[in-house]
């Protein structure tokens, strides 16, 4: 914190203080230490026996029947669980998430209790995404449906 200090003062100039002096800078670093604590535990999704309540900035309920994959996406190091609905929409979850700062040693754990409780409540109308077309864009090796539910 000394060093962003001595940073913030010395762009500053010599002319002007730097705005708010020391107690601003102080409460800069107090307001993001504060929601840096505050704001992660209001993200995650909750497990419902119908659905899956996702808390993002905004709250959404997805019903289980409506999501067709559930992916881990890896982006700049930070991996996070990515919900597929049959919409075509997808919803990241911004927790569980594991990355180079923000290590979950239960990220895997937290992974497989979605994924189980999707597979458990699901419902037999769910048809899964046909897989990524490959990048040099070959026809699929069989003729079954691509949509149809696993035998």
């Amino acid at each position: 914190m000394a060093v962003m200090t001595a940073v913030l003062f010395t762009t500053a100039g010599t002319e002007m203080p730097p705005p708010g002096g020391v107690p601003g800078v102080v409460a800069f670093w107090a307001v993001l230490l504060f929601l840096g604590a505050v704001l992660p535990s209001r993200f995650g999704i909750t497990l419902t026996p119908s659905a899956a309540v996702v808390h993002n900035v905004r709250r959404r309920t997805i019903p289980w029947a409506d999501i067709q994959a559930i992916q881990v996406q890896s982006t700049a190091g930070i991996k996070s669980i990515v919900l597929h609905e049959a919409n075509g929409r997808s919803t990241e979850l911004r927790a569980p998430t594991t990355g180079f700062l923000s290590w979950d040693r239960h990220f895997e754990k937290k992974l497989h209790t979605i994924d189980t409780w999707w597979q458990a409540h699901r419902g037999p109308d769910w048809t899964p995404i046909p897989p990524p077309p490959a990048w040099w864009n070959t026809p699929p090796t069989s003729d079954r449906n691509p949509f149809a539910p696993p035998k």
